[in-house]
């Protein structure tokens, strides 16, 4: 399921332009008034930097950070999410700890989406028909990944409608099962075996991890 994840977020966020006449320019701003809208358009956005700084990807790897940092972070919803992760275990927290968890947990999913970038190979992403949501405070956007030779894979992107009525992304469910779930489900086992320090640390080691090209061979059978 860790293989499935990584390979949807790749596609997702890079893919979306082989199947959308929709160019946003880089100083064009994304619509965070419209769910639909914000996905499609950050995906673009993150495949036209993809594109750009292709040499800059080739001679260091650690640029898909920056990708990732500068295209799609300010539209994710981390803090929720990091939260929602903690599960129970939020209350018994200081709120230092709670800001040092967020912390963290932007930085892992910023390696975790980097890192799942290296697997992209020209997929193709289908979006499906807006439906009306303003009364919604919770959306979904469903997408269809298009690849030869593989059944689609059915993806669900889960955005929340914020105060000011804005939008931003929170998770990512692949085939029914959500990456915010699982993550919580580990992690809070972990923050009951170990404690909120320890988890703490070992998100900003995971953060710190060299970003490496899989294998063809793994790539392949994941």
């Amino acid at each position: 399921m860790k293989a499935l994840f990584s390979r949807v977020i790749a596609l997702c966020l890079v893919g979306s332009a082989v199947m959308s006449s929709v160019t946003i320019a880089a100083n064009d701003e994304i619509n965070t008034n419209d769910p639909y809208e914000m996905i499609k358009q950050v995906a673009n956005k993150t495949f036209d930097r993809f594109k750009q700084d292709r040499a800059l990807i080739d001679s260091d790897l650690s640029h898909l950070k920056v990708i990732v940092n500068e295209e799609l972070m300010p539209y994710v919803d981390y803090k929720y999410a990091a939260y929602k992760v903690m599960g129970q275990y939020l209350r018994d927290t200081t709120p230092d700890q709670r800001d040092r968890f967020v912390e963290a947990f932007e930085g892992y999913l910023v390696a975790t989406y980097a890192q799942a970038l290296t697997e992209y190979t020209n997929q193709a992403v289908e979006f499906d028909p807006a439906t009306d949501f303003k009364n919604e405070k919770i959306v979904e956007v469903n997408v269809q990944i298009i690849e030869k030779g593989r059944p689609p894979i059915k993806v669900q992107f889960k955005a929340r409608r914020l105060k000011d009525n804005t939008w931003k992304a929170f998770d990512l469910v692949a085939e029914g099962v959500s990456l915010l779930a699982s993550k919580q489900s580990e992690i809070s086992n972990l923050i009951r075996q170990q404690g909120i320090e320890a988890v703490i640390s070992m998100l900003n080691d995971k953060t710190k991890q060299k970003i490496d090209r899989q294998p063809e061979k793994e790539a392949a059978a994941a």
